[in-house]
């Protein structure tokens, strides 16, 4: 049974934004802290760990509910405590995320995984109030 299109296009969306922070963190993100250097330089690596984060959390999320969607996993158990998006307090930090000090291409990809990361979380509190109430 194919996939939902909610499902593959955020899917697709994850992927490519993972590819596309992947290559800014191993071609650029290097050479523009090392320019920038002080606490700028430290600001963009935790920024580049949220993204990461958010990355994170939001593929984790996307694979249960393809376990979930091939029989795998079923959809009460997908929607304990301990499989639920997580890394709230990190993720949904945007506090640096109009910071003109930072590099561009760092702060489009702090925008673009934030808000994934909220519209996933949308998904899933949709789904939360669809099966357990």
């Amino acid at each position: 049974m194919p996939q939902p299109a909610f499902f593959r296009r955020t899917y697709d969306e994850t992927m490519t934004l993972m590819v596309e922070a992947r290559n800014y963190l191993t071609y650029a993100e290097r050479r523009e802290r090392e320019r920038v250097g002080g606490m700028i330089g430290l600001r963009m690596s935790c920024e580049a760990m949220r993204v990461t984060s958010r990355l994170t959390q939001v593929m984790a999320w996307l694979m249960l509910q393809r376990a979930v969607h091939e029989g795998e996993v079923e959809v009460e158990d997908s929607l304990r405590d301990e499989c639920r998006l997580s890394g709230a307090d990190v993720c949904l930090d945007e506090s640096f995320n109009c910071d003109e000090t930072l590099p561009n291409h760092l702060r489009s990809l702090m925008d673009r995984s934030y808000r994934l990361y909220v519209r996933v979380a949308r998904l899933e509190e949709m789904l939360v109030q669809r099966v357990l109430h």
